[in-house]
């Protein structure tokens, strides 16, 4: 299920109306990160299903896909727009895997944008709410928000998180059952060890390369083997992978063959961004190659491939790569002896990196554990917190937590009432049965408290079997309906399941703090005084038989009559 909103305002979906958003949801994200085409031919149908909902979790994706649109229209005030506005939406969303995929999704709508901080802040968000433990459990949303994690992180240089967040979502779908998610997540894997594998082997780290060029051709190799027809720029992408692959391994001769014949069908079938993707790993391989060799042919092949791939990944929104074509032209050149040439492409590539990517891969990465770090030390402090006021059997606000509610309240201005409510006979249960029944009928008694209150009375478990109910406004006879009420339902409660020799109930006590007249002084009173009288009209009603509630003024006199 989606996640829940925070608070209570637009009602939650249909089951039937749910399918139909998580259904326009897988289409959207199958359109894939770069293809414009195919996103644009499901994008009304998608934003028609998603517009009929107003949850704030559809509402986001509803933005989402406009930011989308507005991308592949080129129109970045509106995209910019829409990002904002689905980011507030989310905001009403509680931690979840889906809560994490749409983060995940807007970071990378953000590194297409080339907004690197944006994407950054959404990206640690995401990447926190996949550790929340309410997103461990292995489902499709936790692995697409890996596996769009995994695009954002490599779209901001972070490849060693990009690889870790690919590992992720193939531990994930190997858990799951669809075949097309888990060999798209193998050959994601594939593609990020691989794209890590060449930035180490350019740094001089030729052993860690070709380890991660290794598990590349791994993550290659179990996609094939599973029984799943891929679609042909699916099919070409792996290809190119592999072969990349065999490059950084250093079986440069191996890769050759193959990469031309894929890259021959890519220039004839494939759409912008592959054709520039394969130009760029045919281009590394044959600078390979010409250095190796002494090729000067092969070194000139590898620059004007590499200006096409400059010209489709341009066209296709692909900054990250458009950039490392630059720099790679810059570098070949010199390496050709064109040294004004050289330059040209150098400066163009120092004039687009602009001053969030001159700052470096090292820095992001320092701001991406230290933001996480930061994030889930707010994380830990606000268990902690709830914690310290929370029962953790039942789930209450415990005795600190009332005490602190108690000591805030303020008399005289309205009726006030509490309640102290008593298990009757509960050390039998214990005894008779075991304190795991015992602990099941606290949990059972407290659901029960909860479910039939009023909205805006508060419960809390105040010691062992005791617990108190804060009841705002009502009057000491509107307190006494509502706690009989609330007696009424633990005795009418099937116990059946568990091994008690009779059914459970309870005894309450009500004590009530009436306003005070215009003109007149303050109450004496304070919620101890309060609380006090409650307590003793519990002993009342303990000691005239149990499972009956007592208040100054008289009530019911047993379980099932009025005094």
């Amino acid at each position: 299920m989606p996640p829940a909103s925070a608070a209570a305002a637009s009602p939650s979906p249909s089951p039937a109306e749910l399918d139909r958003l998580r259904a326009a949801l897988w289409r959207l994200l199958a359109a894939g990160a770069r293809n414009d085409g195919a996103f644009l031919a499901v994008a009304d149908d998608v934003d028609d299903v998603l517009a009929s909902s107003t949850d704030p979790y559809w509402t986001a994706w509803r933005a989402a896909l406009a930011a989308r649109r507005g991308l592949a229209d080129g129109d970045c005030e509106a995209a910019n727009e829409a990002v904002t506005a689905a980011r507030e939406a989310l905001h009403g969303c509680l931690p979840s895997a889906w809560t994490a995929l749409a983060l995940a999704y807007l970071a990378h709508l953000e590194v297409t944008a080339d907004h690197v901080d944006a994407a950054m802040l959404m990206a640690v968000d995401a990447s926190l709410q996949t550790d929340e433990p309410s997103a461990q459990e292995p489902s499709r949303p936790l692995l697409l928000a890996h596996r769009w994690l995994s695009l954002a992180l490599a779209g901001l240089d972070l490849e060693e998180l990009a690889v870790a967040h690919a590992g992720r979502a193939q531990r994930v779908a190997a858990q799951l059952p669809d075949l097309d998610d888990r060999w798209r997540t193998l050959l994601l894997s594939a593609q990020q060890h691989v794209e890590l594998a060449q930035t180490l082997h350019r740094r001089g780290d030729q052993q860690r390369a070709h380890e991660l060029a290794e598990e590349a051709i791994a993550s290659a190799e179990a996609a094939r083997a599973l029984d799943r027809e891929p679609r042909p720029a699916e099919a070409d992408l792996l290809d190119v992978v592999q072969a990349w692959a065999m490059t950084c391994t250093g079986d440069l001769d191996g890769a050759i063959g193959p990469l031309r014949r894929v890259q021959r069908h890519v220039q004839a079938d494939g759409g912008v961004w592959l054709r520039g993707y394969t130009d760029l790993v045919l281009a590394r391989l044959l600078a390979r190659l010409a250095a190796r060799d002494g090729d000067r042919i092969r070194g000139e092949e590898a620059v004007e491939l590499l200006v096409d791939a400059s010209g489709a990944f341009a066209a296709s929104g692909d900054r990250r790569r458009y950039r490392q074509c630059l720099l790679e032209l810059g570098r070949n050149t010199a390496d050709l002896g064109r040294p004004a040439e050289a330059l040209h492409w150098l400066e163009a590539y120092r004039a687009d990196t602009g001053r969030a990517h001159a700052r470096g891969r090292e820095l992001w990465a320092e701001m991406f554990v230290r933001r996480s770090r930061l994030r889930e030390a707010e994380r830990q402090a606000a268990v902690l917190r709830r914690h310290a006021l929370e029962d953790p059997l039942t789930g209450l606000g415990n005795r600190r937590s009332a005490e602190r509610r108690l000591a805030g309240l303020r008399f005289g201005e309205e009726p006030l009432s509490l309640a102290v409510v008593d298990v009757d006979r509960f050390k039998e249960v214990n005894d008779g049965a075991s304190h795991t029944q015992g602990d099941v009928v606290l949990r059972r008694v407290a659901d029960l408290l909860r479910e039939h209150s009023r909205t805006g009375d508060e419960v809390f478990r105040w010691a062992g079997d005791e617990f108190l109910v804060l009841l705002p406004t009502a009057t000491e006879a509107q307190a006494v309906v509502i706690m009989e009420r609330l007696r009424a339902a633990v005795a009418a409660a099937d116990w059946g399941d568990l091994r008690l020799t009779e059914p459970v109930t309870v005894s309450v006590g009500v004590a009530t703090a009436s306003p005070v007249e215009e003109g007149q002084p303050d109450p004496a009173v304070g919620w101890r005084a309060l609380f006090d009288t409650a307590d003793l009209l519990l002993f009342s009603a303990k000691r005239s038989g149990r499972n009956r509630v007592r208040a100054p003024g008289g009530g019911p006199a047993d379980g099932r009559s009025g005094a």
